[in-house]
């Protein structure tokens, strides 16, 4: 680890051109990681590059005070960088020091949450479920996904809330199950609208029993894997019923209603398919010959491994990747909550470089 330590007032024209001087000597252009330090240690701020000296340097060609980067050097004591083999190995190794850290100066983990959505199934009395830009700490919620599109999806949720009258209240909101006999007064005031308009079981009101609205949430969670379509089912059965009836601007409400619902599970489809292409052994070039293999499974790194040279390493490795692609998964939206950003980032990855595709190696 190369690093460089700043005296106090890091503002002073005289400590910036010491501090650019030495990271001209003493930086290279070549991947790496870099970490901002405040005087007590804290890390401020972790960054990666495929050119370290260039990425340090533009630090100090912010125009503004006001700049990001001008912010984190007035508030930086010391400078440490470290290179990698490859821009890949410092994506990754960024995502894991931001997770580590969590440095003040580093926004939503990097996440590339901009075209992503989660949806998320809360823990605890009567779950409900929320769109989410990614997880929030809350390891206990389970969550599925990535989506395409924040804004259909929480269409598609409130669609799919109603066809199985779950919840949407607030989630602090207390539940007074119908079989808490003893709070059912309580529970009847206030009311809930939903309940009154028979779109929520009124897990808060005594409308259902706790065993009564977790079969719901079975049923959102098994359409949510995808083994089972019976929200959509519920939808299609009452538009045949309304349009059989000639109640023809009712029966289209339910079609909308159906087709959104059928788009949310379109996305799941693409959504497995997409993490099981993201498993292969995937191999990329280092500097100066530090090549390195990636064993990656369902949009996470499981192991990486210098990349062979010698028939033990080759024996190795190959017991390594039976051992990791061998085991059985089977087919889900839901995701790890420690895994998601991970995931995020590999999904990033290969769609801005298709062409690395090409360094894949699918395992049968």
């Amino acid at each position: 680890m190369t690093s460089l330590r700043l005296e106090y007032q890091t503002t002073s024209d005289a400590q910036l051109a010491i501090m650019r001087s030495t990271i001209r000597d003493g930086a290279a252009d070549r991947p790496g990681i870099y970490r901002m330090l405040s005087s007590d240690g804290e890390v401020l701020y972790v960054g990666k590059s495929k050119r370290v000296r260039s990425r340090l340097l533009s630090y100090f060609r912010c125009a503004y005070p006001e700049e990001k980067g001008a912010r984190i050097l007035r508030s930086a004591e010391k400078i440490e960088w470290e290179y990698t083999p490859s821009e890949f190995a410092a994506l990754l190794q960024e995502l894991r020091l931001i997770k580590r850290f969590r440095p003040r100066y580093n926004v939503a983990m990097k996440r590339d949450g901009r075209n992503y959505a989660f949806i998320k199934l809360t823990k605890g009395a009567a779950p409900k479920l929320l769109v989410v830009r990614g997880p929030t700490g809350e390891d206990a919620d389970i969550y599925y996904g990535p989506f395409v599109g924040a804004l259909r999806v929480g269409e598609a949720l409130r669609e799919l809330n109603d066809a199985l009258m779950l919840r949407d209240c607030r989630t602090d909101m207390k539940m007074f199950f119908s079989d808490q006999t003893e709070l059912f007064q309580l529970a009847r005031t206030p009311g809930c609208i939903r309940h009154e308009i028979g779109k929520c079981l009124g897990p808060c009101v005594g409308g259902c029993s706790a065993g009564q609205y977790d079969e719901r949430v079975a049923l959102a969670r098994a359409f949510l894997d995808g083994s089972d379509d019976s929200p959509i089912n519920l939808l299609k059965t009452e538009m045949e019923r309304l349009s059989a009836e000639l109640e023809f601007e009712r029966a289209a409400v339910y079609r909308d209603k159906f087709e959104r619902l059928e788009a949310l599970r379109a996305q799941f489809g693409r959504l497995r398919f997409a993490v099981e292409n993201l498993s292969f052994v995937y191999t990329v070039p280092g500097h100066e010959g530090e090549d390195k293999v990636y064993l990656i499974r369902r949009g996470v790194v499981r192991a990486e491994v210098a990349k062979p040279r010698s028939s033990k390493d080759r024996r190795t490795m190959k017991q390594m990747v039976e051992d990791i692609f061998s085991q059985p998964a089977s087919p889900t939206a839901q995701v790890p909550t420690h895994e998601i950003d991970e995931l995020l980032l590999l999904s990033s990855w290969f769609r801005r470089f298709p062409q690395e595709m090409k360094r894949t190696k699918h395992v049968c």
